[in-house]
């Protein structure tokens, strides 16, 4: 059974940095993709990655302080957050979609980690 571990959360001051890692048993998937939930908000897109990391997609607000990458020997993706501000404080998921699209779209991930909390303080 395909698994998702997210790892890297944590509690951080504004203005710092967090690398979130994800690791993905059995297999490398063609898109990953980085998602979030805010309290009280629901999920949204934060980043996602093709198979040859040549290709990235990211939340709008987002570009420039975030930055997505990937490690196909490891099955593994990761998030390095900078600039960190209290509203990005929220559980933070990774999704693997065996497809290409890297898509910002829920519906196209089929599978899901468990998530990661990051608490950023002003």
């Amino acid at each position: 059974q395909v698994q998702l571990v997210e790892s890297g959360g944590g509690l951080v001051q504004a203005g710092g940095s967090l690398r979130l890692s994800c690791a993905a048993s059995q297999r490398t998937f063609n898109s990953m993709g980085w998602f979030r939930r805010a309290p009280g908000k629901e999920r949204e897109f934060v980043a996602a990655i093709n198979w040859s990391a040549n290709s990235t997609r990211f939340a709008d607000s987002l570009k420039g302080r975030f930055t997505i990458s990937r490690d196909n020997a490891k099955n593994t993706v990761y998030l390095q957050m900078n600039s960190l501000k209290p509203e990005d404080t929220a559980v933070y998921y990774c999704a693997a979609d065996p497809a290409g699209y890297y898509s910002v779209t829920e519906s196209r991930y089929a599978y899901w980690g468990q998530g990661t909390q990051v608490i950023v303080s002003s």
